[in-house]
């Protein structure tokens, strides 16, 4: 396979590239800039990969990177759920980026585009409620990385009919897991969890979660077994935040397990918290109005279940064994002892 990772410096690109290589095809993976030699040498240090600069405001250079490729990964996107001054870069880099790799894919007639949605495109549910499908779309846009992820797929979709296009999307959870350059907002939870920001108390949250390695292989084998339409990559479990707490000390001592679940008398304060943690831990806020309004009092809750039975795809890495190598790297990323 002559694969093209857009996104090759993100943390799914990145781990991509190196399950490509591992895997012992022909990857060529695509960053915004090759001047940035801090951004590029953990790909270039994975060897036999080939860089290249491609803007995906500049169709001639996605063109060109497509050029003889066999299979488009397309990875490349914002993610942020608070930061109200990059709605508009989100939603630029989902939309216009979707459109702009899957013309070039079309134009380079590339044979299979698989493309990153996310979980956020599925409806929450309400606690025991039955999981989402890939059946299901959100109709809760209020954070705009939502919706941006949802108009992108469904873009995608009604593209891949336009021009003839064989895709697949894959909708992986909240990612944890090694190989990252720069956090997550997921990644920022977990921090945030290290840094004892929730000692005295968590919000009644859970995580969808999946370890990128993980995210890595559904890509894969949505392209090797040709797997047509959308693949849910979550794991089993979708732990409670303070499920997740009270794994890390098991991993890390120097991490203690939260005392309580928060009860929802808290929950109109969340934000004001959020903001508090971030003064005093140092630690990048993740809560917004709407993101409250958004994720209280339901569930991030979808089936695996269509991945497991058309692409013969299963989460291997564990909770516990995912979150010593999120936590190695967060500690490492800062000069601690891991």
């Amino acid at each position: 396979m002559r694969a093209l990772v857009t996104g090759g410096n993100g943390h799914l690109g990145y781990n991509l590239v190196k399950a490509l290589l591992d895997g012992g095809h022909t990857v060529r993976a695509s960053v915004r800039s090759l001047a940035d030699a801090a951004k590029t040498a953990p790909l270039r240090q994975l060897g036999a990969v080939e860089l290249v600069e491609a803007e995906m405001k500049r169709p001639d250079q996605l063109r060109a990177a497509m050029e003889g490729i066999d299979v488009l990964f397309h990875a490349a996107a914002v993610y942020s759920v608070a930061e109200a001054d990059r709605n508009q870069e989100i939603l630029d880099s989902s939309l216009r980026g979707a459109e702009a790799a899957l013309r070039a894919a079309a134009d380079a007639r590339v044979g299979k585009v698989v493309l990153t949605s996310s979980i956020v495109t599925l409806p929450m549910t309400a606690p025991g409620a039955p999981p989402s499908t890939e059946a299901d779309w959100t109709e809760d846009t209020r954070i705009v990385y939502f919706r941006a992820k949802k108009e992108a797929e469904q873009l995608a979709w009604k593209l891949a009919g336009e021009l003839k296009l064989n895709l697949a999307t894959v909708l992986p959870g909240q990612i944890g897991g090694p190989g990252f350059q720069r956090n997550t907002p997921t990644l920022d939870q977990i921090e945030a969890m290290m840094s004892g920001a929730f000692r005295m108390g968590v919000p009644d949250l859970n995580m969808l979660y999946v370890d990128v390695r993980d995210v890595a292989s559904a890509h894969l084998l949505a392209a090797e077994r040709d797997g047509r339409g959308r693949f849910i990559a979550v794991n089993d479990e979708a732990p409670t935040w303070r499920r997740i707490m009270e794994v890390m000390p098991g991993i890390d001592s120097r991490v203690k397990p939260a005392l309580l679940t928060w009860p929802r008398a808290v929950n109109p304060f969340l934000v004001h918290f959020d903001w508090l943690f971030s003064m005093v831990y140092g630690i990048q806020r993740t809560a917004s109005p709407e993101v409250i309004g958004t994720v209280i009092g339901r569930r991030f809750n979808a089936s695996n279940r269509r991945a497991r039975e058309v692409l013969g795809w299963a989460p291997k890495v564990s909770l516990e064994d995912s979150l010593r190598d999120t936590m190695a790297a967060l500690r490492a990323r800062r000069g601690e002892k891991t």
